[in-house]
């Protein structure tokens, strides 16, 4: 019995680890998740190869890319390759960094954040969701009447200090690359159009839409839902009230509001006379 025993157990703890064994993936699953080349699939060993587990975070790169040992890929993210990583770069579970990537120094990409063609400076933080890199909306219809797309083969180019929010787009660039500059914080929801140049220390609040190829100076701050035109231009130091519209280039610092935008003082004037004359008709009828 004393020798049957150890037996006995030792079948049982065999028959209970089998239950909660789970295979390993093959590669071929990585590489779709990835994305990834048709090729994988057909030879499992060169996908495991060229994409391997990172030893701090669990997240995975290709062996082409280029990491600081200090940085940190959480489960789920991918690095693809030529990316580079600089020191203490936190990239959260879901995120992916495509190819053409490179990333400062201690800036931290949240999750399911999708970065492609593109580069980001040091001490950043791109939020939830957000989408920088990908190809801006330029068509033109040929002679046939049939719509093309243009090319858009440029970058994006984000300073140091700058922060992203949640599920903002920042489209890369078609006949100039893409500008954010030094300090500027971007609020959620926020659309940036191809080869907008966006100068330092500006402020955007949420739902705002930038057109392609709009140029803002520095200490810029856009209230929430201000929409601007494509080729327009602003000077530095302007604010514009939420839910304002600028269609032509603004020359002078200053504060404006309304659609089209005019000078704040003006735009108030407009409405105190709008509401005036809407008193006056109301009482003729």
């Amino acid at each position: 019995m004393a020798a049957i025993l150890p037996r006995t157990v030792r079948k049982a703890a065999e028959a209970a680890l089998s239950l909660h064994y789970v295979p390993p993936r093959p590669a071929c699953h990585f590489a779709r998740y990835l994305g990834g080349v048709s090729s994988a699939c057909s030879n499992p060993g060169t996908a495991s190869v060229e994409f391997l587990p990172w030893h701090n975070g669990g997240g995975i790169l290709h062996r082409a890319a280029s990491i600081d040992p200090t940085a940190v890929v959480e489960p789920g993210a991918v690095v693809h390759s030529g990316a580079v990583l600089g020191r203490e770069v936190v990239v959260g579970s879901g995120a992916v960094v495509g190819p053409s990537v490179s990333i400062g120094q201690s800036t931290r990409i949240g999750y399911n954040a999708v970065l492609s063609n593109c580069s980001v400076g040091e001490f950043c933080i791109i939020h939830n969701g957000a989408s920088i890199g990908q190809d801006g909306f330029g068509f033109f219809v040929d002679e046939a009447g049939q719509v093309k797309k243009k090319p858009q083969m440029l970058y994006v180019r984000i300073g140091d200090h700058v922060e992203i929010g949640a599920n903002t787009c920042i489209d890369r660039g078609s006949w100039r690359e893409t500008m954010i500059g030094d300090h500027t914080k971007i609020d959620n929801l926020v659309q940036i159009g191809h080869n907008v140049v966006n100068g330092k220390c500006c402020m955007i609040c949420g739902q705002v839409g930038i057109a392609g190829s709009a140029t803002l100076g520095d200490y810029v701050t856009l209230g929430g839902r201000v929409a601007i035109r494509d080729h327009v231009s602003i000077v530095s130091k302007v604010r514009l009230a939420a839910n304002s519209s600028v269609t032509k280039d603004i020359q002078e610092p200053g504060h404006y509001g309304g659609f089209p935008a005019v000078p704040i003082n003006e735009w108030r004037r407009q409405i105190a006379n709008l509401r005036l004359c809407s008193k006056k008709d109301g009482v003729k009828r």
